[in-house]
């Protein structure tokens, strides 16, 4: 497995990853969600290397990504610089999982013709802009925003200390105890270091809301999370269960918080791959 880093800081406890790229066969493209970081895909692409060729790019402004020191910043542009990315890898088209922000930057990349098939798992951006439930998921956010500051100028071992890990385990996943140490240590550094963290809130304000799914001719299979604290699929995943066509795929895992990959690898590697592999005359929906 490749490892494209940056130069690592004593304070943190990983190095920054522009992107991890491990594996061959069909390309498969893994896109991280807000705040986050390619770390959170490293137990599935391990997984998913012996049969694909898996590349999981930092976003803009996120750690490991592109510093971004403006006032806005959306999806749009998120996925002008993956597709100069899939550009440079000669990919043309791919397969692509997205988790959150991801899975929204998902379906702007399979608008823009470049998804072979689409797994979206708890997407973001199921609301219309300005309703109150993206008013909620952003207030929820812009509530991170003291904690996050006052993060980064606490000592290393009070940042990372066994109650804070915990708690963000806890927002992120169901069964705290299946998410490994490393993957939750990276996870709240890379919230640290996410410098895209207004600019998106303040985008997502201007920013024109996600199309009408209906027409979208990509195969989509939607990954609702059961026990999804961050956006509950129950308010946020009204509009993709309402627009997506009938021939997308729509399942409610079970017993996993919003972040899936870090408790339930080997469960989200399968679902990915059945979607990649499988005929599709397969059961619709589960």
């Amino acid at each position: 497995m490749t490892m494209t880093s940056g130069t690592p800081t004593p304070a943190t406890p990983l190095a920054p990853m522009r992107a991890l790229h491990t594996g061959s066969g069909d390309p498969l493209l893994l896109l991280h969600g807000f705040m986050m970081s390619p770390h959170c895909w490293e137990q599935v692409a391990q997984r998913m290397s012996s049969h694909c060729e898996v590349f999981a790019p930092a976003f803009t402004g996120h750690w490991g990504g592109p510093d971004f020191d403006g006032w806005y910043l959306d999806v749009s542009a998120l996925a002008d610089r993956v597709e100069n990315q899939l550009d440079e890898l000669g990919w043309r088209t791919c397969h692509i999982a997205g988790n959150s922000l991801g899975g929204w930057v998902g379906f702007e990349l399979a608008r823009r013709g470049r998804a072979r098939t689409l797994t979206a798992i708890a997407p973001a951006g199921g609301w219309q802009t300005l309703s109150p439930l993206q008013i909620r998921v952003g207030l929820k956010f812009l509530s991170l925003v003291p904690v996050v500051e006052l993060g980064k100028h606490l000592p290393h071992a009070i940042a990372f200390s066994a109650p804070i890990r915990q708690a963000v385990a806890m927002i992120l996943s169901k069964n705290t105890a299946s998410a490994p140490r490393r993957a939750i240590e990276a996870a709240i550094t890379s919230a640290m270091h996410c410098s895209a963290m207004l600019p998106m809130l303040a985008g997502g304000i201007r920013a024109s809301e996600l199309p009408d799914m209906s027409t979208l001719d990509t195969p989509v299979r939607l990954l609702m999370c059961e026990n999804d604290r961050v956006i509950p699929y129950r308010a946020y995943a009204r509009r993709f269960l309402q627009e997506l066509p009938e021939s997308a795929d729509r399942i409610l895992v079970h017993d996993v918080g919003h972040v899936p990959m870090l408790e339930a690898p080997d469960r989200i590697a399968t679902l990915i791959a059945e979607h990649v592999y499988a005929s599709r005359t397969r059961l619709r929906a589960v």
